[in-house]
């Protein structure tokens, strides 16, 4: 069975680091775009990020470019999110996703151009 799982979100204050997991079963992530996406109470559920396959390309959406960081480590079939959390509004929840599409600087990262989702992981930046 296809699945994907996120992990490590929490609470933290403004100004703390959170890394969230994204680990892959019945399929490698190395082989595909993954995408990380997040949704607030209320709200659509916006870009955050993407990894291209295994050569690496990342886009990042402007709210979080020069805070958020991405990874991969093959071996344990995870790709993470390292997260820089300055603001409350970067309260969501988040998503990673397997993509069909490319990931670049200039491909936009639409959440329809995803297949296959996790079930989301609570961040929430309070003090």
């Amino acid at each position: 069975q296809l699945q994907l799982v996120e992990s490590g979100g929490g609470l933290v204050q403004p100004g703390g680091s959170l890394r969230l997991s994204c680990t892959g079963s019945g399929l490698l992530l190395d082989r595909h775009v993954v995408g990380w996406f997040r949704q607030a109470p209320g709200k659509e559920r916006d870009a955050v990020s993407c990894l291209g396959t295994s050569g690496g390309r990342t886009n990042f959406a402007d709210s979080v470019k020069g805070r958020f960081t991405l990874s991969r480590d093959n071996a344990k079939n995870t790709v993470y999110l390292q997260m820089d959390m300055r603001k409350p509004d970067d309260t969501a929840v988040y998503y990673c996703a397997r993509g069909s599409t490319f990931c670049g600087d200039s491909v936009p990262i639409q959440p329809i151009k995803y297949n296959l989702w996790g079930q989301g992981t609570q961040v929430t930046v309070s003090s």
